[in-house]
């Protein structure tokens, strides 16, 4: 299983009950097996011209209303990050780690390399931060830093939680006493998670790297809108579903307003930045010509 899905296919189904977790079992061995028998939604499924996100909206309009939340949940994950070809394969995969964890009541994280095992973390965290409002991002991040300094700094401390030969048992124990009455409960189960799906000598570093991918993640939900007229509700609840099909997560908007624009918006969430403006229109269109009249004027030449 890939290592993000199997992080974030922990989160899940470690926060549900016997009850429900059987029937996610059985809504996602059912899933896989629609996906095999019907070629219309394995090959849109499968389809590397598409992007992940979607192949996950297909499959999140397919399962509305239709099974438990959480099977629907984790199939858009895995529908959104697995490699295309994968994605059946992924499904099933999920019904297997599902069943294992309905009759053992565990799952056991497998041995996986250093930058394997950051990516099972952040597949984890992933499943936590979908439902942080984006004003809370900032506390996790600080929260989790000062965890990573404290053990950074502390000699024993650092000791015990690196130690791969302690129970595992002891070692959450000790972080749920640290942290425990200090820190979100999102915070302390990234601490925890850290402990049991990540590498044992790598606590710090990856304590590190969720502070950075927490960042970005945050990065992600904040949408700065410059505009040259003020938007109405239906605007912004357009613009919201437009940014929510572009990144595949819920967008808040931070508007400003902007009268150089001349008219529409610019727009600017993660690392993509969306000009629909009148004035970047017409800079577009200056560019055009101006080229096309060097080019005009250098086939003309007389010399």
């Amino acid at each position: 299983m890939l290592p993000k899905l199997e992080g974030y296919a922990a989160a899940l189904l470690g926060a549900l009950d016997d009850a429900a977790r059987g029937v996610v079992v059985g809504e996602l061995t059912s899933l896989e097996r629609a996906v095999l028998a019907q070629p219309e939604l394995r090959g849109v499924l499968s389809d590397t011209s598409l992007t992940g996100v979607v192949r996950g909206q297909v499959l999140d309009d397919l399962l509305a209303s239709k099974v438990h939340p959480e099977t629907r949940r984790v199939a858009v994950y895995a529908a959104s990050n697995a490699p295309a070809q994968e994605v059946a394969s992924a499904i099933g995969e999920l019904a297997q780690s599902a069943l294992t964890f309905a009759e053992t009541g565990t799952l056991h994280p497998r041995s996986l390399g250093l930058l394997s095992a950051r990516r099972r973390v952040a597949g984890y965290a992933d499943a936590l931060l979908e439902g942080v409002a984006t004003g809370d991002f900032a506390r996790i991040e600080e929260e989790l830093f000062r965890w990573a300094r404290t053990v950074e700094e502390n000699l024993d401390l650092r000791r015990v939680l690196l130690d791969r030969d302690a129970a595992l048992g002891s070692r959450l124990g000790l972080v749920d006493q640290l942290l425990g009455a200090k820190v979100t409960p999102v915070t302390l189960r990234l601490a925890r998670y850290v402990i049991e799906g990540g590498r044992p000598r790598d606590v710090v570093g990856t304590l590190d790297f969720l502070v950075e991918y927490v960042a970005q993640a945050r990065h992600w939900r904040v949408a700065r809108v410059y505009t040259a007229r003020p938007l109405d509700a239906d605007d912004q609840a357009d613009l919201v579903r437009s940014l929510a099909a572009l990144t595949g997560a819920d967008v808040e908007l931070q508007i400003a307003d902007e009268a150089d624009l001349l008219g529409g918006v610019v727009v600017e969430v993660g690392d993509v930045r969306l000009d629909a403006s009148t004035r970047g229109r017409l800079a577009a269109l200056h560019d055009s010509v101006s080229a096309g009249h060097f080019y005009e004027s250098a086939l003309t030449r007389n010399d």
